[in-house]
């Protein structure tokens, strides 16, 4: 869209009146909160301004606990960056000097001093966790001269340069642009050179000449390493801020849903160190097994190394406790062995934290010169699974309530707790084993990087399983578009492992026994090569990686499931039906609680190659009495099914819809199978290829289906309804069951339609009843999927018992929906795309919602007590559902899986209320 000249003006004159005072009001706000020595700055419970990490270092600064200090700059100054072309607050620089002086006070040391130097870290800290998406710096203010101070105060030379090493390719990497993987090869050329395979290894000397060799590499890229900590503090500074923005973060927030204008805060920390030698370590411990929800502490460090050693799965950690089921050589390298003391505290300190925080805790850890500290604390990204247990057994502990627990549990929890597992039966070539990260049971063809696993997704979507050495915040697009992620280093606290566990993939790290030579895209057990291409299994339940495509099986619930879907059903007001066709398909929604059938499509039962040549036969018929004779085969067969169906569902409702879709579909569309079906069935090869021509639909949508089959064939309705009575009666008849039909006409307009339609239906009812000598409840309502018949809906509540919106096609008909080449969205009436996601994911609640409230209050003004409810695919999404509560539903239908995702929105809806 173009603006003319004068009102581009007066947009420009509005934004210079508003700007001045925009950044004004910046200036005079506390854009920096300090926390130290039991003290700290700000509400613990203002994540937006602290974020995550600033919220969690203030609340254990009052707590009390082993935190090094430091201050939290708020997320308004990021938000003020993105706004003003990359700057700062005019007073931001003052307020961080006055902070790094307190900070200098509380540690006794100076930032910048060559004979006491301070070093801290920059770490990001948004609102929501966003696990090695965005960047971190260690060790910042050491230079050739401080470094010095540092050596001479540790007495330590080889702590010195290693810390020094690790600034340099760090600094390098995020702030000046010069590629990680520079300083990896050159740390990874020199360990070949001395034969060593650990950092741990390297002595000294090995690292002073790392050190010049990094520097090297920068000149090269010509740029300069800062010598001025000063300088060095504000390149990170600005370096985090620009990392909101960088496409892994990026990628993490669309998955995610985080808003873009969240922002980040950042916090300055002073550093204590793990690699100081062989009583410093670092770590990250779990208060509850993040894979299993098992209560009790949980993780892994690493002796003498610094935290980011531990996330980017560089060395494959040691566990915190020696009963782990980590798969380790050395169990006696455990924390509770190695460090006894120091375990103890850090199991109080977990229970303090989740006892404070009432949620489980992901909690990162330092020792340096044995003593503890707690760098951060956070909610713990946990799978499904662990979700469900942690919630049900914080409840029975007391520390929340079965609401709070409810509102813990969302959709992508309880979808991801439906993944298969795999089959038992079936024989399974193990070829190695890893630590089970995050489960699930996946296939897929091995690719071995994330720029490869997106051009394959993208070509035809193919299941692939990513494998990588370790994997970074790099690899979040290939993470995204894979079913499941090995990796050969790195443990269950890895990148790898929690963000799978995030992203409810299937994962196994530490999988050593693998080895990877990414130049030819394979990997390598014992003798065994797997290329790209090759299909391998993951179990991430047992940790096993398994050659070939093994067959799985559907996911059994567990009690705690149960429980939750239990104190759902207490809670939620929306009934939730499931769509079904089939007996197998009712089972299913039952299984997981669903409170009877809201759409049982006819047409999918005539698909079976078994019966489709009778419905082949009625369609392409020459007249209505050689028709009748096809619908008299078809009629026990609908009533079989029906019966099957019924006696499934016992006494829950089932709302069968008449015959929809256009009569063309059932017809072979090639001349070949229409030869083979003239011959099965005894008819002319061009007779039937001139009444298969006849009935294609240049617009299936809006053409010759539905209601209209019906008025031009009302033998076929009629047929379809005889046998939806004959089925209740003979079960009501013979099984005592108490059968009540629900008859649902689709694709209704205009209400004399329908009219003609129940009328008939009415009258073929009662001649079944006469036959069978009894009486029946049952009900003939319609599907409103069409706009017409959302604003006509008082006089269809006339004829209509019921209304079921048919969300698919009212979404199609009232957006004029259609996919373009590149598979985007578009109206068909414009010639521009404007959809950037799927229409059929959430309801359009401006257009489509807005059509339902309409006939709803119309229907149910006719028709007071009106039954209305939802069939169409949004029956199954959360927040469509939301709606359909809020404007008084009476049901939502969905597919059977789906069926505890609608259930806990539903309750989700009424905990919403009563906020």
């Amino acid at each position: 869209m173009k603006l003319e000249g004068n009102v581009l003006k007066k947009i420009q004159h509005i934004i210079n009146k508003i700007m001045p005072q925009r950044i004004n009001l910046a200036h005079k706000r506390k854009l920096v909160f300090n926390f130290a020595n039991g003290e700290a700055e700000g509400d613990a419970n203002n994540r937006d301004l602290l974020g995550n990490k600033g919220a969690g270092l203030l609340a254990m600064s009052k707590m009390g606990l082993p935190v090094p200090p430091g201050f939290t700059i708020t997320t308004q100054v990021c938000n003020y960056f993105y706004a003003n072309t990359r700057s700062y607050p005019i007073d931001l620089k003052n307020q961080v000097n006055k902070s790094l002086t307190k900070l200098e006070k509380s540690m006794h040391l100076k930032f910048g001093d060559i004979n006491n130097p301070l070093l801290v870290s920059v770490r990001s800290g948004a609102k929501a966790s966003m696990p090695g998406m965005m960047d971190t710096i260690l060790n910042i203010g050491l230079n050739d001269q401080t470094l010095q101070g540092l050596i001479k105060k540790s007495k330590d030379q080889r702590f010195g340069y290693d810390s020094y090493r690790r600034l340099i390719s760090m600094y390098a990497d995020v702030v000046l642009q010069v590629p990680m993987e520079l300083f990896e090869d050159a740390l990874s050329e020199v360990k070949k050179d001395l034969n060593i395979d650990l950092d741990t290894d390297l002595s000294a000397d090995d690292l002073k000449n790392l050190v010049k060799t990094y520097k090297e590499i920068i000149i090269k890229r010509g740029k300069q390493f800062p010598e001025d900590p000063i300088e060095q503090l504000w390149g990170a500074i600005g370096a985090v801020f620009n990392s909101w923005s960088n496409p892994r973060a990026k990628a993490y927030r669309q998955l995610n849903a985080i808003p873009e204008d969240w922002g980040t805060a950042i916090i300055i920390q002073a550093m204590v160190f793990g690699n100081k030698g062989a009583d410093c370590a670092t770590g990250v411990a779990f208060t509850r097994n993040p894979s299993t929800g098992e209560n009790g502490i949980f993780g892994e460090y690493l002796q003498n190394a610094q935290g980011e050693d531990v996330v980017a799965g560089v060395r494959t950690p040691l566990p915190l406790n020696s009963a782990s089921d980590h798969i380790v050589s050395e169990r006696s390298s455990a924390l509770d062995l190695t460090f006894p003391h120091i375990y103890e505290k850090l199991c109080d300190i977990s229970r303090k934290l989740e006892s404070f925080f009432h949620a489980a805790q992901d909690i990162e850890f330092t020792i340096e010169s044995g003593k503890l500290f707690i760098l951060q604390t956070r909610n713990a990204k946990i799978t499904a699974q662990a979700a469900i247990k942690i919630a049900v057994d914080m409840v029975s502990e007391g520390l929340i309530t079965k609401e709070n627990a409810l509102l813990r549990i969302n959709s992508s929890h309880i979808e991801h707790l439906l993944h298969p597992s795999l089959d038992p039966k079936v024989k399974k070539n193990i070829i190695a084993k890893g630590l089970p990260a995050s489960p699930g049971a996946v296939s897929g063809q091995v690719v071995f990087n994330s720029k490869r696993a997106s051009e394959l997704f993208k070509i035809d979507g193919r299941k692939l399983i990513l494998v990588r050495s370790e994997t970074s915040a790099e690899d979040i697009q290939g993470m995204i578009v894979s079913e499941g992620i090995l990796t050969c280093k790195g443990g269950l606290t890895s990148h790898a492992a929690v963000v799978a566990r995030g992203m409810g993939k299937t994962c196994i790290a530490g999988c050593t026994t693998i080895h990877i030579y990414e130049e030819d895209n394979s990997f390598k057990i014992g003798n065994l090569i797997i290329k790209e291409g090759d299909y391998i299994t993951l179990d991430g339940t047992t940790g096993e990686v398994i050659l070939g495509q093994v067959k799985t099986c559907p996911p059994t619930m567990s009690d705690d499931f149960k429980k939750i879907m239990q104190w759902v059903d207490n809670i939620r007001r929306l009934r939730v039906r499931t769509n079904a066709d089939t007996a197998k398909d009712a089972k299913v929604g039952k299984q997981f609680g669903c409170d009877g059938i809201g759409l049982c499509r006819t047409e999918h039962m005539f698909f079976d190659s078994r019966r489709i040549d009778a419905i082949r036969e009625m369609i392409l018929a020459d007249d209505n009495i050689e028709r009748q004779k096809a619908l008299d085969k078809i009629l026990p067969m609908q009533k079989e099914d029906f019966i099957e169906i019924y006696r499934e569902m016992l006494d829950l409702p089932v709302t069968i819809r008449l015959l929809d879709p256009p009569l063309h579909e059932f017809i072979p569309q090639n001349d070949t199978e229409l030869a083979v079906l003239a011959q099965r069935i005894g008819a002319n090869f061009e007779i039937i290829k001139r009444k298969a021509d006849k009935l294609t639909e240049t617009n299936p949508m809006l053409g010759h289906r539905g209601c209209r089959l019906g008025i031009s064939y009302p033998e076929i309705y009629k047929t379809q309804v005889r046998a939806i009575i004959e089925a209740a009666c003979e079960l009501n008849n013979n099984e005592g069951l108490n059968i009540k039909p629900e008859i649902m006409i689709p694709l209704i307009g205009d209400y004399n339609e329908l009219k003609y339609i129940v009328n008939y239906c009415h009258e073929e009812i009662n001649q079944v009843l006469k036959s069978y000598k009894r009486t029946l409840d049952y009900e003939i309502g319609t599907m409103i999927e069409v706009p017409r018949a959302a604003l006509t809906a008082d006089d269809i509540a006339e004829y209509a018992m019921f209304f079921s919106f048919g969300t698919n096609d009212l979404t199609q008909t009232t957006l004029g929906i259609s996919r373009d080449d590149s598979g985007s969205f578009l109206p068909t009436y414009l010639n521009e795309k404007i959809y950037t996601a799927d229409p059929f994911v959430t309801l359009d609640i401006n257009g489509v919602g807005e059509l339902m409230k309409i006939a709803l209050k119309k229907g149910k003004d006719t028709r007071s007590n009106l039954k209305c409810g939802i069939c169409g695919e949004h029956g199954g999404d959360p927040e469509s559902v939301i709606f359909c509560h809020k404007i008084g539903l009476d049901y939502v239908s969905c597919s059977p899986y789906r069926v505890p995702i609608a259930k806990l929105a539903a309750a989700h809806a009424v905990l919403q209320d009563k906020k």
